[in-house]
């Protein structure tokens, strides 16, 4: 079987380095013109043509196995016990090693029972030949295939070493422990991706699709734009759509991340993966399955890997060189001393010799912590910030945000809604003296917004839009027909007739030439345009009524957002086209540190890159599309997106799929503790290898201590790294 491009999941891949020799292993291969191996999801990408025979033999002589290309994302293991159990039962190498383990405890009863000892040295040797054959053929093959020395060749020298100098049952012990840890650390490792799999698994593989011949449960790739299908209560809805009828509370936390659900009802988007609540919903359909939201956030995930973040990066080529190196230390240790200092080559006289010693530091100085240390707490981090509704596009953008020293701001969209709402309205002859609330006017207040309402009724226009929004709001958008006979005042305002009776809204200039009001209502209204704000006069065609003030208002989660990051230490700016009037004070509002108005899409790149030159890494916060030419000259760029948001998704390295604000100190928090966590990694390898090289030299560590101090690391910083998952925003 020939293939151009194919995918294929790997088991019995624990560490990056694993990865490194399948990779370059495969690429050798006959017909292979690319190939890519991703850790964090076990998944293997071939290009090219070659035979599926040889490739499959290829992966098994370095000690993998390559699942159904059909089905890639098959079953992870269980918790607990039982799953571990099932774990070393399911592959063959971790079969032979029970075998060889019980074998070697049979050995143990040889001197018990009084039997030969040449009994016990026989069977030990079967249980190193049962239990060390896969470690050996996967050591020389990839020594053979790929010209470097693997953990797997390390062990089998040291096994090998330890036959040489008579310690036949701690070769084998040895080896044993090395099996049942490399298992371990499969296993630990194979839950850390399964919380991917959690997100792929979320949307269902059937959906009930509606027609006029009647309802069919189909599956989801079957299904096309323009379809309906119906969502039962409780049910995870299988793919994205518009709701044609039904009502209902929708919980989307696993795509956007937001806690508490959403309600909805014909006309509201909704996304696969997320859960209906109580209602049933007809649902059109409005993208194909591939393309849903869902399934862009796991792709993007799962592609985020490539994107190393620069400690990884470095860690990576470390380890190229540091195994040969440390294998010519091996040597040197076990023949310098005896060579030159007359020290014992072999164990003699209760002193340990230089070649045992030697053979304990190959076990101990493999890299397998250090290079597992970083990928798996990067993957448990853009995975964990999935799940809050934050895509990272990769490692090196979580990294980055970690080091970020300020945060710039764009205005209309991001720190405000985008859309103006009516802030406040007031009629001449307010019964409370001009101290109505909004919500609850008087009766010449309540009156001026009916009547604007009125007139704004017909009108697409975002002003005309709130304040008709606001009348429905109070129950006053019916107090008075639609206006007729629209006019529009050459763009000052708009008249009309409402009831018969002529009625006019505008603005302050044309109000000023041709409505005369008091001097108290035009106070009043310069009072809200220096305040950023936009003011509309009414009159009934014999008097001034009154007077709307119309803003764009902030998110509600604005001032607290950033008032937690100058907590987090991060200085704030906001960089805005809007007018210094309206900006300043919406800077003031907020206490941003900056703010800088005025500014076209260009002036904004430009004062990117002051910032960053003069204050630190910067990150760069928009709404991912008319900001995009300042996401992309920022260090880090941040889109606050509506869910779904393709543009938002596609421009920016961070997004905030909800358009929730308040995730983005959770992405900072999150960031920094990544980084810390691989600095802790790093550390925590080093530094207790460093410790048990010092022990071995001074011949005070065993073979066995050598692979409990390895492999007890590699587990360390494993679940270490696993740590981010609990985080909440």
């Amino acid at each position: 079987m020939t293939i151009s491009h194919q995918t294929y999941s790997v088991e019995g891949m624990d560490c990056a380095d694993c990865a490194r020799h399948i990779e370059e292993g495969v690429s050798r291969l006959p017909g292979v013109t690319g190939a890519r191996v991703h850790f964090a999801t076990g998944l293997l990408e071939v290009e090219g043509a070659p035979d599926e025979k040889a490739l499959r033999a290829r992966v098994e002589s370095l000690g993998y196995r390559l699942k159904d290309p059909a089905n890639p994302a098959e079953e992870k293991p269980g918790a607990g016990a039982g799953g571990f159990i099932r774990f070393l039962l399911a592959a063959s190498e971790t079969r032979l090693a029970l075998i060889g383990g019980a074998i070697l405890l049979l050995s143990l009863l040889v001197e018990p029972f009084r039997l030969p000892a040449v009994l016990g040295s026989a069977l030990q040797i079967i249980a190193l030949g049962v239990a060390g054959w896969p470690v050996a053929r996967a050591g020389l093959a990839n020594l053979w295939i790929n010209r470097s020395i693997s953990i797997n060749l390390l062990m089998t020298i040291a096994a090998l070493g330890a036959v040489v100098i008579g310690d036949i049952a701690e070769a084998a012990t040895l080896i044993f422990l090395f099996d049942l840890a490399e298992a371990l650390e499969g296993y630990t490792t194979e839950r850390a991706r399964r919380t991917l799999g959690e997100l792929r698994s979320l949307a269902p593989h059937l959906a009930l699709r509606v027609s006029d011949a009647g309802e069919a449960l189909v599956a989801v790739e079957d299904l096309r734009p323009g379809d309906r299908i119906l969502v039962r209560a409780g049910e995870r809805i299988p793919i994205d759509g518009e709701v044609l009828r039904g009502n209902s509370e929708v919980d989307q936390s696993p795509i956007t991340g937001e806690s508490i659900p959403v309600e909805k009802g014909p006309g509201a988007k909704v996304f696969a993966g997320s859960v209906n609540g109580r209602g049933v919903l007809e649902v059109k359909v409005t993208h194909h399955a591939e393309d849903t939201t869902l399934a862009r956030i796991v792709r993007m995930v799962t592609e985020a890997q490539n994107r190393r973040a620069p400690s990884q990066r470095f860690i990576d080529r470390f380890a190229t060189w540091y195994t040969p190196v440390v294998v010519g230390v091996a040597v040197l240790v076990a023949i310098i001393p005896p060579l030159f200092f007359g020290q014992p080559f072999l164990n003699s006289g209760g002193e340990t010799g230089w070649l045992y010693r030697a053979l304990a530091l190959l076990v101990i100085a493999c890299p397998c912590a250090l290079v597992i240390s970083a990928p798996v707490t990067i993957i448990s981090a853009i995975t964990a910030a999935a799940r809050q509704g934050v895509l990272f596009k990769g490692g090196v953008y979580l990294e980055a945000l970690a080091q970020v020293k300020q945060v710039a701001f764009d205005k209309t969209g991001t720190l405000t809604r985008g859309s103006p709402s009516l802030t406040r309205y007031r009629a001449e002859d307010c019964a409370n003296g001009g101290s109505c609330e909004p919500s609850r006017p008087c009766e010449a207040c309540g009156d001026v917004l009916a009547l604007a309402a009125a007139l704004e009724k017909h009108s697409t226009h975002p002003l005309a839009q709130a304040v008709v929004g606001a009348a429905q709001r109070v129950g006053l958008d019916t107090r008075y027909p639609p206006a007729e006979e629209l006019t529009s005042l050459n763009g000052r305002g708009l008249q009309g007739r409402v009831a018969g009776q002529l009625a006019t809204i505008g603005n302050h200039a044309l109000f000023d030439a041709y409505h005369p009001h008091s001097d108290r209502l035009c106070a009043e209204v310069n009072q809200a345009e220096a305040q950023g704000q936009t003011a509309m006069l009414l009159c009934d065609g014999q008097r001034v009524r009154g007077y709307l003030a119309v803003a764009d208002t902030l998110r509600p989660a604005s001032p607290a957002v950033v008032a937690e990051l100058k907590r987090l230490g991060l200085r704030t700016t906001m960089l805005t086209g809007d007018n210094p009037a309206v900006a300043q004070e919406v800077g003031a509002q907020l206490g941003i540190s900056e703010v800088r108005a005025g500014l076209l899409p260009e002036d904004k790149v430009e004062a990117v890159r002051q910032l960053a030159a003069t204050d630190g890494r910067l990150a760069m916060v928009g709404d991912g599309i008319n900001d995009a030419p300042a996401l992309s000259a920022a260090e880090v760029g941040v889109a606050v997106g509506g869910a779904g948001s393709a543009a938002a998704m596609e421009t920016a390295d961070v997004v905030l799929m909800s358009g929730d604000l308040s995730r983005l100190p959770f992405a900072v928090r999150l960031a920094r503790r990544t980084l810390g966590l691989i600095r802790q990694n790093v550390a925590v390898s080093l530094g207790i290898k460093l410790l048990f090289i010092l022990l071995a030299l001074n011949g005070w560590a065993t073979l066995w201590m050598a692979v409990a101090a390895d492999m007890g690391v590699s587990l360390l910083v494993t679940l270490n790294g696993m740590r981010p998952l609990r985080m909440k925003a």
